[in-house]
């Protein structure tokens, strides 16, 4: 096994034992004849474990641990104690310290303690390296953005994320909202818990409770075991509530219990089991017309809502596509082994006025596709839709000139007018699919529909779908 330990000793001849012995357990073993000695070595030295002897002139083995802990906590501090000390030993241990063994020692228990000693501070070094990369993971990185409206997003994260206040993360589907979960998890103190998700609206109504609360065995047909459910497999960490809108009713009441009390009971059961879990929902509904029409609660909608978090579509966002487009483009090509491409002039272009009723998810698929698909040096407008594009910057279906290039005074009003073209054949397309409904037609492409009517105000659109 490979490591690195320290032996620490006043006495010459035992520093020269302890480290023939476990070298020959394929341990690198370095020396200190002093606890002032072994002090300097731990703070320039990267060491798994240290072996030191409790009595020593001048610095003490006790202070020796206290020094080690404070130097790095995942270091395994072993005592040797002489007869008739093992009520310091124990002190040591409540200290800190990993075991101790009493002299006169036996080597075969010393290389085992010495064993298991290594073997828990590897783990812990693998468990804290891993941890970080879990964080570098989810930090804001995997958020890409700088527009005014994510800097908005990045400043509640940084504000809540450090709390167990509750939050309700909205947004149309596609836009992150699971990104925004996992950010605010891992830059919480409940990061080395694990965060547990699911997806309210992936099970059938039977099964929500059962999923949610677990279930006895007998409870209903087919629980032929007790098994635990996600608010307990979340207790110490975070449970993510994906789609809660679409909750049933009744689960609804025991899920405000849960997070009033504190406690579940599974079902078929009539123990309370105390949780500790912090609680973060997502959707992409109007709650507040929800709660309205009586399909969901209004206590619990509040109590989910402490804090709001709303991630804002792509289409209002696109000073952002550039960057998202090159960190995507980063990401295909590293996990296809494929190399980057750049994208053409018109192909970026058609991406600043394509509508993007996907958001951030359908653009990542475009992008990955293009790159797996593209024959070219670059990635063409095509290679990103499969498509011819519609000929939306010249003519408008209907006929009408798509631009006024005669009016345009610069680029950029020229695009603010391109994409007022793309977002009137949009949702003039998503009304006449649906018969004018515009409840159904901002349902179908995942809008509120309040935001729907704006829109349809702002670009002058009836109800019947006529521009």
């Amino acid at each position: 096994m490979n490591g690195r330990v320290l032996v620490v000793d006043d006495e010459k001849a035992m520093v020269l034992a302890l480290k023939a012995l476990l070298s020959k357990e394929g341990y690198h073993v370095e020396t200190a004849n002093s606890g002032e000695e072994a002090v300097r070595r731990m703070e320039t030295g990267d060491f798994h474990v240290v072996v030191s002897d409790l009595s020593m002139s001048g610095m003490s083995g006790m202070q020796v641990l206290e020094r080690a802990r404070a130097i790095d906590p995942d270091l395994a501090v072993i005592m040797i104690t002489a007869y008739g000390s093992e009520k310091t030993a124990v002190q040591a241990m409540k200290l800190g310290a990993a075991d101790y063994v009493p002299k006169p020692f036996d080597n075969d228990e010393l290389r085992i303690v010495v064993r298991k000693a290594m073997e828990t501070a590897l783990l812990k070094r693998d468990h804290r390296r891993l941890l970080r990369q879990v964080q570098d993971s989810y930090a804001f990185e995997q958020i890409v953005g700088r527009s005014e409206n994510m800097r908005r997003v990045f400043d509640t994260i940084e504000k809540v994320a450090d709390t167990d206040v509750t939050v309700l993360i909205r947004g149309e589907s596609g836009t992150g909202k699971e990104l925004v979960a996992n950010a605010l998890h891992y830059r919480s103190p409940r990061r080395s818990k694990p965060i547990v998700k699911m997806n309210c609206a992936a099970l059938s109504r039977e099964l929500v409770e059962s999923e949610l609360f677990g279930h006895e065995r007998g409870a209903f047909t087919g629980a032929v075991a007790r098994r635990e459910g996600k608010f307990e497999a979340a207790d110490g960490g975070t449970l993510f509530l994906d789609e809660v809108g679409d909750m049933p009713l009744e689960t609804q009441a025991k899920l405000l219990r849960a997070i009033q009390e504190k406690e579940i009971e599974r079902v078929g059961g009539n123990q309370s089991i105390k949780v500790d879990v912090r609680l973060l929902a997502a959707t992409n509904h109007d709650l507040e017309a929800a709660v309205r029409a009586g399909r969901f609660r209004e206590d619990l909608y509040y109590r989910l809502r402490v804090v709001e978090l709303v991630i804002p579509p792509l289409h209002d966002r696109r000073d952002d596509i550039p960057l998202l487009i090159e960190h995507f483009m980063k990401q295909a090509a590293d996990h296809f082994h494929r190399p980057a491409k750049p994208l053409s002039h018109d192909a970026l272009q058609a991406c600043l006025t394509h509508s993007w009723p996907g958001n951030v998810r359908e653009l990542r698929s475009a992008v990955e596709q293009a790159l797996l698909l593209a024959s070219g040096n670059e990635i063409t407008p095509i290679d990103l839709f499969q498509r011819e594009l519609p000929p939306s910057t010249t003519t408008r279906p209907d006929g009408a000139p798509a631009i006024p290039n005669s009016t345009a005074t610069s680029f950029r009003e020229a695009k603010d007018q391109m994409v007022q073209v793309f977002e009137r054949d949009f949702l003039t397309q998503a009304l006449r699919r649906n018969g004018g409904n515009i409840t159904k037609a901002a349902e179908e492409i995942g809008m509120y529909r309040q935001n729907f009517q704006q829109k349809m105000r702002e670009l002058g659109i009836t109800s019947d779908g006529e521009a």
